[in-house]
């Protein structure tokens, strides 16, 4: 089953496809999304990566939570669901 994973503190110079490429090396990437602002484009700093198994996605945790991207340490956790607006 597939488990998506949040990654905060990302530099606004970050790309989807780097995200994914540093993910990889803990296993299988099925996505790497950042969140983008609707108006400027522009990212938000954070995003979310989907590993295709549990095993790969606590890997990921363990490897990355801390580690320095592009000069910023990140955040890396089980994403949690999405809150509800009203």
């Amino acid at each position: 089953m597939n488990k998506k994973l949040f990654v905060g503190n990302l530099s606004y110079d970050t790309s989807e496809g780097a995200l994914k490429e540093m993910f990889s090396e803990a296993g299988a990437v099925e996505s790497a999304v950042i969140i983008t602002d609707k108006m400027s484009g522009r990212s938000k700093g954070f995003g979310f990566v989907e590993m295709s198994s549990d095993e790969e996605a606590e890997k990921a945790i363990e490897m990355f939570n801390g580690k320095e991207l592009e000069g910023r340490a990140l955040t890396v956790n089980e994403a949690r669901p999405k809150r509800e607006t009203y």
